[in-house]
């Protein structure tokens, strides 16, 4: 059912089928994805992953209904600890769970790729270049048509690297089957598929999409066809604490990918969450410290030789501990050079993409056979240049000063022998003809100012910035941040080339910088992303020019455009609500709202079971204000019979009434016992919004139902002279769902409701296409 609780005009039945195909093929490159009704308030559509589905807000707010007080009176102090223990429990099994699939995650690569690799350099050590390439395309190929065929078949919504939804999630927005176990389970293969394969695009971002699927999965007690039914689960049966567990995800998911547990929980406090508070803090902090713990042991593991193909480089992570790096007050000239070229290059790339992704959206909104095509195209394109791009670049001595050995033909390495003759190496294929793991890991090398030219250099981020522009949109799971870092990396490295003797940082310190400021610059994140290096660094001589280089790259890219998640956050459509409100927004009330919408679908506290059903028919709202008679007079002068606002009811308990009939031959109120009697508190936590299969008889159209046990008898209300500047960080902050605006003067006959502001009404956009003289105001100051 629609989240919107009125409309503005008449909005036709969606088609799924039609309008996916409708809206995606009509777009310019100027518009949304999915295009929104011209309505103060419309039922939206959003892309999540690669599906066009049908969007609904979330209800963070407690319903205080007299059912929900009692059972919180009745709570037992063992019930109590047993919550809390509860929510520790699943955020160390988020953080368990995590820290395995992750470690499957990377061993499957780097032995899938490791094997491609050692074949590959097989065909090369023989000079059988073309059987090489055949090989290598191939199977790079095969494994791609893996991870994208699951995708667009099983799960497409496992496709891209998920935080915009996770964001939009713990904004308050319901993404459909975007934590599902079907999702979870192609995301995993999927990821394994797309990386081994050699895309530009990383398992960072899918990780997280994966410790939040974990998350939501365990607080719901499996999928949603065979759920656990255990009484203790009940506590978790509602969004709020449903949210806190994703959140713990997010965080998991992080500190599995870069090994940072305190950037893991940064990363979740800045970036995903909207809702944040000391205990969840916590409980955060708590999972990443146990995927940690995960990831260290299979370390050890790993070192002694126990996991195939995977060495001791590390696990998930750019193992650059060991780098000692000096700088002086004289290189702050370099480093602000880096900051802001990180800031023009991010809010460059972040443009780019946002015109490829549209178009991107046409080609595959002509079905699945072309999504598929597409992935295909890209990965045949990126084998073909890793292959033979290393070709054009001259070989190179091994320098014998070097304890590394020189040259190497295996699947890792930092001197790459590729097609050169013995004691020389190709310093181009030791970065492309590898996993990309393995590059950050050669080109964050330090003490080695030869060992890449700078041709080589620019032949590489010339590449990566062409795939990372063009691989991330296809129907595989992927991740930005392991190409910006790439990107970010040669550009850092190729400065501290140019730089020379003019500075004394060393070159692989250029290129973790580099890699620092276009990151900053692309996702504007700074206090998340300084930890983050610094954990993989494990070095904080850095941290002074590391803070130095983000937010100057932050505030460049700032001047430009949005971060990158909150560009494609417009695209997919999903109504995402901002911290900071627009200026113009302190000029308009709440009031001027309420007035463009249509009189507010009321109920009576006992009320007619024939009315709730021609409700529940004609409208798709998703909460309605209970009204009574009021039974004392206020002081305010209201006269006798006056209405009195008794609170809001959620469509879905409407629905759970009619479904277990609990109808009333004569109109009255009931007794709290005969409430309880019938509905089991938690009971009332599910979502029952199906009310095509609820038959009514005549005869029961004509008895009541006492509304009054199952109203929420606390919303949120405002003035109807507050700002919509005021009432959007109110309801932002507050996570509501509804919010309810009351009149500043209540006089006989008049309703004490005004109007419901939901979601959609406080979207900036929406309110300019049912204001369109304010778009004049945009940009001004507030008085």
């Amino acid at each position: 059912m629609g989240e919107v609780t009125n409309h503005i005009g008449n909005s036709s039945v969606y088609n799924g089928e039609e309008e996916e195909q409708g809206d995606a093929e009509s777009n310019t490159l100027n518009q949304p994805l999915v295009k929104a009704n011209r309505t103060l308030s419309s039922t939206p559509l959003a892309l999540v992953g690669t599906k066009v589905s049908h969007i609904e807000s979330l209800d963070y707010e407690i319903n205080e209904n007299d059912l929900f007080k009692h059972d919180w009176r009745k709570r037992s102090k063992t019930q109590v600890l047993q919550y809390i223990f509860l929510k520790w429990t699943f955020a160390c099994l988020v953080g368990l769970f995590t820290g395995l699939i992750a470690t499957f995650i990377n061993l499957a690569v780097e032995n899938i790729a490791g094997y491609k690799l050692l074949a590959v350099g097989h065909f090369l050590a023989q000079e059988r270049y073309v059987t090489g390439l055949m090989m290598f395309a191939g199977a790079n190929l095969g494994l791609t048509l893996i991870a994208s065929v699951l995708c667009v078949c099983f799960a497409p919504t496992a496709a891209g690297p998920g935080i915009p939804e996770i964001k939009a999630y713990l904004n308050g927005i319901d993404t459909p089957n975007m934590f599902g176990a079907t999702t979870m389970f192609v995301k995993i293969i999927g990821s394994i598929g797309a990386v081994s394969a050699g895309l530009d695009l990383g398992k960072e971002g899918p990780l997280v999409h994966i410790g939040t699927c974990i998350a939501s999965l365990l607080g719901q007690g499996g999928t949603d066809n065979h759920r656990i039914k255990w009484k203790w689960l009940r506590y978790f049966n509602n969004d709020r604490d449903r949210r806190d567990l994703i959140t713990c995800g997010s965080a998991a998911g992080v500190c599995a990918a870069f090994r940072s547990p305190v950037g893991g929980v940064l990363f979740a406090l800045e970036e995903v969450a909207t809702w944040w508070r000391s205990a969840l803090l916590w409980r955060t902090f708590f999972s990443t410290a146990v995927v940690v713990v995960v990831l260290r042991e299979f370390i050890q593991i790993c070192k002694s030789g126990k996991c195939g193909l995977f060495g001791s480089g590390g696990l998930i992570m750019f193992d650059v501990s060991h780098v000692t790096y000096t700088y002086h007050v004289t290189d702050i000239i370099p480093i602000t050079l880096i900051g802001v070229i990180g800031g023009v290059l991010g809010s460059l790339y972040n443009y780019l993409l946002h015109k490829i992704l549209r178009l991107y959206n046409l080609i595959n909104a002509k079905g699945k056979t072309h999504k598929v095509l597409l992935s295909l195209l890209v990965s045949l394109f990126t084998s073909v240049c890793l292959y033979g791009l290393p070709f054009l670049a001259s070989c190179k001595p091994c320098d014998p000063s070097i304890e590394e050995r020189c040259p190497t033909n295996g699947r890792s390495g930092n001197f790459k022998q590729f097609h050169c003759p013995k004691g020389y190496y190709s310093d181009l294929a030791t970065l492309l003809l590898t996993t990309n793991d393995d590059a950050v890991r050669n080109i964050f090398s330090s003490n080695t100012p030869n060992e890449f030219s700078m041709t080589s250099l620019w032949i590489f981020f010339v590449l990566y910035c062409i795939l990372g522009l063009f691989t991330f949109g296809i129907a595989t799971p992927s991740g930005l941040f392991l190409p910006i870092i790439l990107m970010g990396s040669a550009y850092g490295r190729m400065l501290g080339g140019v730089m020379g003797s003019y500075t004394s940082i060393d070159q692989g310190l250029y290129a973790v910088l580099g890699a620092a400021s276009l990151m900053a610059g692309s996702m504007r994140m700074t206090v998340s992303l300084c930890v983050i290096f610094l954990e993989l660094t494990n070095n904080l001589l850095l941290l002074p020019i590391t803070m130095i280089v983000l937010l100057i790259a932050k505030t460049v890219g700032d001047s430009f455009n949005p971060s990158i998640y909150d560009i494609i956050l417009h695209l997919k459509g999903l109504p995402f609500l901002e911290a900071n409100p627009e200026p113009w927004m302190r000029n308009l009330s709440v009031g001027d709202l309420g007035d463009a919408k249509p009189p507010v679908v009321t109920l009576q506290g006992v009320e007619k079971v024939a009315r709730i059903v021609d409700v529940l028919k004609k409208t798709t709202h998703n909460a309605f204000p209970v009204l009574d008679e009021a039974e004392v007079v206020p002081q305010a002068g209201l006269a006798t019979g006056g209405i009195e606002l008794h609170g809001l009811i959620l469509r879905a308990h409407l629905v759970k009434v009619l479904k277990k009939r609990w109808f009333l031959t004569e109109k009255r109120r009931t007794e709290e016992w005969e409430v309880r009697e019938k509905f089991p508190w938690d009971e009332l936590a599910e979502r029952e919004e199906n009310f095509d299969d609820v038959a009514i008889t005549s005869s029961e159209m004509q008895m009541y139902v006492d509304l009054h046990p199952l109203t929420n008898t606390t919303p949120y209300t405002v003035m109807e002279n507050m700002s919509v500047a005021k009432a959007l960080v109110l309801f932002r902050q507050v996570g509501l769902r509804h919010l309810l605006i009351v009149p500043k003067i209540q006089v006989s006959g008049m309703s004490p409701v005004v109007g419901i502001l939901t979601r959609q009404d406080l979207r900036a956009h929406n309110i300019l296409q049912a204001f369109p003289h304010l778009e004049k105001a945009k940009g001004r100051k507030a008085h």
